[in-house]
């Protein structure tokens, strides 16, 4: 019998950074690693991820980290992680763990503690042991994770819908499912992202159809924006390409690199010979794939709107098409980007998102997973929290027990013992981390605070210069203003927040001594009430002094 607790580092009221722990008698495993776009409002910030100080200080307890697939909102923190703590294990089917090698070289991180696995082979950890089954999804050797206590099984699904028509590395193996469900589930943890959306999934996330249309009608040269992880789509975007005679140029080493590799090992079926150098990117009837950055969407293509990027140039004869989801917060830049495409005369076509879906697990997939699995717990994870609701709206329909569905936000942990569930409001202390470029934790919430003042009201900067010997002010105060006010139509305001400036200074120096915090707080308190009161506008003050 054991004493087992399951809790969100992320992904709990979040679209991304899935990061969940199951700790077996101190024995843990950490299923999935992601990360979460930055949203409009997150000035400067690339990605969010985790904070991991919980690996750091438990590393001799990890067994390791299981990525269920490919996708950034899945192992895009992981790059990161592995920087810090490169002696971690990492679990993954070859595909996932190949993305993973290609991001981790393009970062200069060296790791080797990657560990291939196998769908459908049992890996054993002591008294516990891990069971990958293929599940279907976007990417390839997709896998939901069992684990296998002494007080039964954990199944953590990922990302999943239920399709018969997917065959291959795409395919759902039903029959594992059901085994394991007639073995005893302790607990199922199921994503929740479409859990308000009726029926099944399938088959509104394919949309060969409305590529055909798209290539039969427009005879100049298509530009699809996709991301790189979503191979079905692509596949079908190929598919539909070998049947007319337009080229495919592929835009980016990255996505280059990916697709190769897909079509070498099967993956994808294309003809090769189809596809074109960037040297024809100029040409009328070719169709050129763009792919998201994995950690800003929409970057690609925004360069090439701005006009800087070295290969293409977007002209009224051409066709954009976006065949991809928008994650929750990157509306705003979406709608900029249609705007700007619009502008420039192009026809511009956006797939919408609520007929083509992606391969996320709808009412009735979760509902089959449910009749699958017969858990006796359910716990609803991935998504947003009036998603997770949704998801234990389902679980109710089905016939669980009220007290059996755990509803939970990251750092809430679910603590079972002996099979039980131990309602004691235990909590692990959770927070986020913002990644600013490529460093690590380099910035908070008052930087974005800082960035926010900036880009709404600007900066004034107060500079002065002292006597080393006297303390007297020898020049200024000066001020200088950006992003505030254009400084000639307000003389009189700038004069005054000098005279208010000089007048905190000379209250501050006393005997031949300066009191420097005191002068700092004072002209930040008085010249920006002053400004306030003046403009309506809360500038950042920052002061400048200076001794010669």
């Amino acid at each position: 019998m054991s004493k087992i607790k399951i809790f969100g580092l992320g992904g709990l009221n979040d679209t991304g950074k899935n990061m969940y722990v199951v700790d077996v008698d101190d024995r843990i495993f950490i299923f999935d690693a992601g990360l979460k776009y930055a949203d409009d409002k997150m000035l400067g910030v690339d990605y969010i991820i985790p904070n991991y100080d919980y690996i750091k200080e438990n590393i001799n307890k990890i067994e390791g980290v299981f990525i269920t697939h490919g996708h950034p909102l899945q192992m895009g923190a992981l790059c990161d992680i592995l920087s810090d703590v490169p002696e971690l294990k990492v679990y993954g089917t070859s595909f996932t763990l190949d993305i993973l090698k290609d991001e981790l070289q393009l970062e200069g991180i060296k790791a080797d503690k990657l560990i291939e696995l196998k769908p459908h082979k049992k890996i054993n950890f002591g008294k516990n042991a891990i069971f990958p089954i293929s599940l279907t999804h976007a990417v390839p050797e997709t896998v939901g994770y069992v684990l296998y206590t002494p007080d039964g099984a954990i199944f953590y699904t990922g990302n999943f819908a239920i399709d018969s028509s997917m065959t291959g590395s795409f395919k759902t193996d039903i029959g594992k499912l059901a085994y394991v469900g007639k073995q005893g589930v302790l607990c199922l943890l199921s994503e929740s992202m479409y859990a308000d959306k009726k029926g099944f999934t399938s088959p509104g996330h394919k949309c060969a159809s409305q590529f055909r249309e798209i290539l039969g009608r427009n005879d100049g040269r298509i530009l699809f924006n996709i991301y790189e992880s979503q191979i079905y789509r692509i596949q079908e975007l190929l598919t539909e390409i070998e049947k007319t005679n337009k080229k495919v140029i592929i835009m980016g080493k990255t996505l280059e690199n990916v697709l190769q590799r897909c079509i070498d090992k099967g993956y994808i079926t294309f003809d090769k010979s189809r596809m074109c150098s960037i040297h024809h990117v100029n040409d009328k009837n070719v169709v050129i794939i763009i792919a998201d950055d994995r950690e800003k969407p929409l970057t690609n293509i925004k360069r090439i709107i701005r006009g800087t990027d070295k290969f293409i140039k977007i002209n009224e004869e051409d066709t954009v098409v976006f065949a991809q989801q928008i994650y929750d917060g990157m509306e705003k830049t979406a709608t900029d980007t249609f705007d700007n495409l619009a502008k420039m005369g192009c026809n511009l076509i956006v797939l919408p998102t609520k007929k083509y879906l992606s391969l996320h697990a709808s009412s009735e997939d979760l509902m089959l997973m449910l009749d699958l699995m017969q858990p006796k717990y359910y716990f609803p994870v991935i998504g947003e929290y009036r998603h997770q609701v949704a998801n234990a709206e389902i679980a109710r329909n089905y016939g669980m027990k009220e007290e059996n569905i755990l509803l939970k936000l990251n750092g809430q942990i679910a603590t079972f013992v002996n099979g039980e569930l131990q309602d004691n409001n235990e909590y692990f202390k959770v927070d986020d981390i913002l990644i600013d470029g490529k460093t690590v934790g380099d910035i908070g919430e008052a930087v974005l605070k800082d960035r926010e003042a900036l880009s709404d009201n600007g900066i004034v900067v107060v500079t002065a210069t002292l006597d080393k010997e006297t303390k007297q002010v020898l020049a200024g105060p000066e001020i200088l203003t950006r992003g505030f006010i254009y400084v000639k139509d307000n003389i009189d305001i700038i004069k005054e927040a000098e005279r208010i400036s000089l007048e905190v200074i000379n209250d501050n120096i006393k005997d031949n001594r300066v009191d420097f915090n005191k002068i700092k707080s004072g002209i930040r308190d008085k010249v920006g009430k002053y400004l306030y009161q003046e403009t309506e506008c809360k500038p950042m003050v920052l002061l400048v002094i200076q001794e010669v």
